[in-house]
Protein backbone atom coordinates (compact mmCIF):
# COMPACT_ATOMS: atom_id res chain seq x y z
CA UNK A 1 0.00 0.00 0.00
CA UNK A 2 1.39 3.40 -1.04
CA UNK A 3 4.71 1.78 -2.01
CA UNK A 4 5.67 4.84 -4.05
CA UNK A 5 5.35 6.99 -0.90
CA UNK A 6 7.19 4.74 1.55
CA UNK A 7 9.40 7.47 3.06
CA UNK A 8 6.40 9.71 3.67
CA UNK A 9 4.51 6.82 5.28
CA UNK A 10 7.40 6.01 7.60
CA UNK A 11 7.67 9.66 8.65
CA UNK A 12 3.94 9.91 9.31
CA UNK A 13 3.95 6.69 11.34
CA UNK A 14 6.57 8.26 13.62
CA UNK A 15 5.03 11.74 13.82
CA UNK A 16 1.26 11.24 13.57
CA UNK A 17 -0.48 9.00 16.10
CA UNK A 18 -3.77 9.02 14.16
CA UNK A 19 -1.98 7.87 11.00
CA UNK A 20 -0.23 5.09 12.91
CA UNK A 21 -3.48 3.94 14.52
CA UNK A 22 -5.34 3.85 11.20
CA UNK A 23 -2.41 2.19 9.44
CA UNK A 24 -2.28 -0.57 12.05
CA UNK A 25 -6.04 -1.05 11.80
CA UNK A 26 -5.78 -1.30 7.99
CA UNK A 27 -3.07 -3.95 8.31
CA UNK A 28 -5.22 -5.93 10.77
CA UNK A 29 -8.24 -5.72 8.47
CA UNK A 30 -6.14 -6.75 5.49
CA UNK A 31 -5.03 -9.92 7.29
CA UNK A 32 -8.59 -10.76 8.32
CA UNK A 33 -10.01 -10.17 4.83
CA UNK A 34 -7.26 -12.25 3.23
CA UNK A 35 -7.81 -15.10 5.70
CA UNK A 36 -11.55 -15.05 5.01
CA UNK A 37 -11.06 -15.01 1.24
CA UNK A 38 -8.63 -17.94 1.34
CA UNK A 39 -10.87 -19.89 3.68
CA UNK A 40 -8.46 -20.07 6.60
CA UNK A 41 -10.86 -17.98 8.72
CA UNK A 42 -14.30 -18.37 7.12
CA UNK A 43 -16.99 -15.79 7.81
CA UNK A 44 -20.39 -14.78 6.51
CA UNK A 45 -20.49 -12.64 3.36
CA UNK A 46 -22.11 -9.74 5.22
CA UNK A 47 -19.33 -9.70 7.83
CA UNK A 48 -16.66 -9.92 5.13
CA UNK A 49 -18.21 -7.04 3.20
CA UNK A 50 -18.28 -4.95 6.37
CA UNK A 51 -14.57 -5.60 6.92
CA UNK A 52 -13.81 -4.68 3.31
CA UNK A 53 -15.69 -1.40 3.66
CA UNK A 54 -13.82 -0.54 6.85
CA UNK A 55 -10.52 -1.45 5.19
CA UNK A 56 -11.34 0.81 2.24
CA UNK A 57 -12.30 3.65 4.60
CA UNK A 58 -8.97 3.24 6.41
CA UNK A 59 -7.01 3.32 3.15
CA UNK A 60 -8.91 6.41 2.01
CA UNK A 61 -8.27 8.12 5.37
CA UNK A 62 -4.56 7.34 5.15
CA UNK A 63 -4.44 8.80 1.64
CA UNK A 64 -6.22 11.95 2.84
CA UNK A 65 -3.73 12.39 5.67
CA UNK A 66 -0.83 11.87 3.27
CA UNK A 67 -2.31 14.43 0.89
CA UNK A 68 -2.63 16.98 3.69
CA UNK A 69 -6.41 16.74 3.97
CA UNK A 70 -6.32 14.89 7.27
CA UNK A 71 -8.41 17.39 9.19
CA UNK A 72 -11.42 17.19 6.86
CA UNK A 73 -14.77 16.79 8.57
CA UNK A 74 -17.22 14.18 7.37
CA UNK A 75 -14.76 11.41 6.65
CA UNK A 76 -16.99 8.88 8.38
CA UNK A 77 -16.85 5.14 7.81
CA UNK A 78 -20.37 4.88 6.44
CA UNK A 79 -22.37 1.72 6.88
Amino acid sequence: MFEHRQEEMERLMKENQEFLRIYNRHQELDKRVTAAEFGTAPMEDLALNKLKKEKLWAKDRLARIMDGLGSGVGAGAGS
